[in-house]
């Protein structure tokens, strides 16, 4: 059989634990905040002054962050997964 077809029939992602959907949650909700910060720049500029663009900067660094913690977390859930099916599945 083709590698294509194998990774195909095969799963590539773990099942999502709790403890994940948090995690990516907040990433969403981080991510959203900073566009939502951009896209209103100005009406937050009128109401924070120059703090607007520090607030922008720490929803970034936040984003980044919990992205980077997220998908270490997600890498290292679908390798352990991945190599658990591996050994049920060889004989």
């Amino acid at each position: 059989m083709p590698i294509w077809l194998d990774m195909l029939r095969t799963p590539m992602a773990a099942p999502e634990t709790r403890m994940l959907r948090r995690k990516r949650h907040l990433w969403q909700l981080l991510c959203i905040a900073l566009a939502a910060s951009i896209l209103c720049l100005q009406p937050l500029r009128a109401l924070a002054g120059n703090a607007a663009g520090l607030i922008c900067a720490v929803l970034l660094l936040a984003a980044l962050f919990c992205g980077i913690r997220y998908f270490r977390a997600k890498n290292a859930a679908d390798d352990a997964w991945l190599a658990g099916r591996r050994g049920e599945v060889e004989p």
